[in-house]
């Protein structure tokens, strides 16, 4: 048995797919635990040794069940991240495919046999290409009080153009590649053409930040948004209420809804992806609860979406039977993944195609 094991691992890596079924295999005296999206990444999974009747090399190995569609990160670890030890990793020798996790460490990753990653993120041919032009920002206002890196997309055309304002900026503009998805869309006749304001995040002040924050409303208004009517030839929101839109995922996420509840004249079109909708303090409801339940219902479009394999997922479902239980209209996804770039960026198509399709 374990001859066979060593040959398929050595011939395909890490990890063995049988249909909804993923094997991860370890050689050696001591095996890592295994974390990932399927362990929520806070746990680790001990792995089970393989029987060996010829005494051969030490195997090791655990089965996990999982969608066939689904994209999945995962690692191996000698120690687990506690409140006085840092996490340590060690690379899968039998697996090449890494990916930054965003914070601190390469992830690998692998998809199951129905996964199909969006083809968009590469330009097609012929498809006219929007200009990314990168401005610093410095106010009083910015909670890092330092200047911010901004991403502005201008689309390929010469009219008023809708804006859609994306939070955690640099990671849409790197790492989910969002001007070329939205220059394959516009080109394709998918969505109306919208410029992007990419805004950098406050780093390690993010969280507060995007935790619902009135001062990031107040730098917004107040600083950014003029800034960016002077860079671009934009819709007006008096003349076209409700026309430009707000992105971002997870915190990001929390604080594009936010922006809509709070600037609904404004931005009508709001895309949360794994919106971060469980943070509570004490007993006591979570606030965006609060802001639904008991405020005033909005004119938004909204686009929700979310991994099956998320700890935000039951969040996120109660998030969404609240907003359609007060009358909002939403387009909810539930993907099959976790909770990273790459999932919310194989959304992204079907995400600005549901708030800025041409039947819009």
């Amino acid at each position: 048995m374990t001859d066979d094991l060593l040959e398929r691992l050595a011939r395909a890596g890490n990890p063995l797919i049988d249909g909804d079924r993923a094997t991860f295999v370890w050689v050696g005296d001591v095996p890592p635990l295994l974390i990932g999206d399927f362990t929520g990444w806070h746990q680790g999974v001990e792995l089970t040794r393989v029987p060996d009747a010829d005494g051969g090399q030490v195997v090791w190995a655990h089965t996990v069940t999982l969608p066939r569609a689904a994209y999945i990160e995962y690692a191996w670890a000698r120690q687990l991240k506690t409140d006085t030890m840092p996490e340590v990793r060690i690379p899968d020798p039998y697996n090449a495919r890494t990916i930054w996790n965003g914070i601190d460490a390469d992830n690998h990753w692998f998809g199951m046999p129905e996964y199909q990653p969006t083809g968009l993120i590469r330009r097609r041919r012929g498809i006219a290409r929007g200009r990314i032009t990168r401005i610093a920002v410095a106010h009083d206002l910015m909670i890092a009080r330092k200047p911010r890196s901004i991403w502005l997309y201008q689309p390929p055309v010469q009219e008023p153009v809708p804006l859609l304002v994306v939070w955690d900026g640099r990671d849409y503009l790197t790492r989910a590649r969002l001007p070329a998805i939205a220059d394959n869309l516009i080109g394709l006749g998918r969505i109306r053409p919208i410029a992007l304001a990419l805004i950098d995040n406050a780093g390690k002040l993010r969280f507060q930040e995007y935790l619902m924050s009135e001062g990031t409303i107040a730098l917004l208004t107040e600083v950014l948004l003029p800034t960016f009517k002077r860079h671009f030839n934009l819709i007006d929101p008096e003349v076209e209420p409700r026309s430009w839109g707000v992105l971002g995922a997870s915190m990001g996420g929390l604080m594009a809804l936010f922006t809509g509840l709070r600037l609904p004249h404004i931005f009508g079109h709001v895309i949360s992806q794994s919106g971060a909708f469980e943070f509570r303090f004490g007993e006591r409801r979570p606030l965006m609860d609060e802001i639904i339940r008991k405020g005033k219902r909005r004119k938004l479009t909204i686009w929700q979406d979310v991994g099956s394999l998320e700890w935000l997922y039951p969040a996120n479902q109660r998030m969404n039977r609240l907003l359609r239980k007060r009358g909002y209209r939403v387009s909810y996804r539930v993907f099959e993944g976790g909770h990273n770039y790459t999932c919310w960026r194989n959304q992204l198509p079907d995400a600005l195609s549901a708030v800025y399709g041409q039947g819009e």
